[in-house]
């Protein structure tokens, strides 16, 4: 019997390529129910078209929500008789963000307050807020208003009573929506240049299925507050739009050409999944790390007093420090999603 047998599971921001996964994941397995929140009721139609033609037996699983994160009442309608929650609503792409940083605020930050309050309100066993590691060490508004999610999810499983809060942090989910892979594609098949930022530029690189793993991993070992991290390898831009041509080039009308473009806005040279000070206090559990809540209060004078000489001997852990996969390694992990087996193969990718 597994923990989801007939329970209810609600995404926020469920039509985006996390909840196309686990819907993948969880459709034919013995959970009651997934709700599918969001505001785009396009984005709901054709999922809820995808999953009738693909999965008919089980599709009646699905319940649709139209609602927005930024609106708490949607929320706790959407709510009633929730077991579970995993909240993906976000706006992630880097330059939209540093344009509008306060629609970033809205949905980042606001919305996961929101959420949070709402799941905690309607007796939820628990939520998992997905977080990016542009959240450590963060330069960029896209990042800052992840950080602050976190600092929020943190700050409410003080008080969350009986639901369990925690987050995942990862790095760059390949192919999916709007990321880079789908781009150089396409720039392929029309035979444009594919564009890079800058050449050395390293990120972590994990699949969607991945992404999924890190979040039930969270759910069923993680403690409320907890942050927890994936040890995902990385390689840099450079390598990572080599294995793409490899792959794609011979659907290519001529030779793909690879154009360096320069960094973009609020963009890094590599990204943090672990910061030094949270290396200090993180428990290493195998293939992930757990950073636990700093649960002291606000009793600050003792610390003048007593402190706390306790440290973890864990380094900052980013891409420029994991492993580095080479080129070979790169268009394996690239090959083998499903999304490049359809595109390789003329399937229609739904997300």
């Amino acid at each position: 019997m597994s923990v989801f047998k007939d329970k209810v599971l609600l995404i926020t921001g469920g039509t985006g390529s996390f909840g196309n996964a686990v819907l993948n994941r969880f459709l034919k397995t013995d959970i009651g129910e997934i709700r599918i929140f969001s505001r785009d009721e396009k984005k709901q139609d054709d999922m809820r078209h995808d999953f009738q033609a693909r999965m008919p037996e089980v599709a009646n699983k699905i319940k649709f929500y139209i609602g927005d994160v930024r609106n708490k009442s949607t929320l706790k309608y959407a709510m009633q008789g929730v077991d579970y929650v995993f909240h993906a609503a976000a706006l992630k792409q880097v330059p939209s963000c540093e344009f509008f940083p306060m629609e970033a605020v809205k949905t980042n930050v606001i919305g996961t307050d929101n959420t949070l309050d709402a799941a905690i309100e309607s007796g939820v066993k628990c939520v998992i807020c997905l977080s990016t590691d542009k959240a450590a060490y963060p330069i960029n508004a896209m990042g800052i208003t992840k950080a602050i999610e976190e600092k929020i999810a943190v700050a409410k499983s003080r008080m969350s009573g009986d639901t369990k809060i925690c987050c995942t942090r990862y790095g760059n989910v390949m192919c999916s929506r709007g990321s880079v892979i789908p781009l150089w594609i396409d720039q392929i098949r029309k035979g444009n240049p594919i564009t890079i930022t800058e050449p050395s530029m390293t990120r972590f690189i994990m699949s969607l299925e991945e992404a999924v793993d890190l979040v039930l991993f969270a759910f069923e070992h993680g403690n409320n507050g907890d942050i927890m991290v994936q040890k995902a390898p990385a390689c840099t831009i450079q390598t990572q739009a080599e294995a793409v041509v490899e792959l794609f080039k011979h659907q290519a009308p001529a030779e793909p050409e690879i154009r360096v473009i320069g960094i973009r806005h609020g963009e890094k040279m590599y990204e943090t999944l672990l910061t030094k000070e949270e290396a200090a206090k993180a428990i290493d559990m195998g293939n992930f790390y757990a950073v636990p809540a700093d649960n002291r209060d606000l009793n600050y004078d003792k610390y003048f007093k007593e402190g706390d000489v306790k440290r973890a001997t864990i380094e900052e852990f980013n891409s420029n420090n994991t492993r580095r996969l080479n080129l070979e390694e790169t268009k394996e992990k690239i090959a083998s999603l499903t999304y490049i087996q359809n595109e390789l193969n003329g399937i229609p990718n739904l997300v």
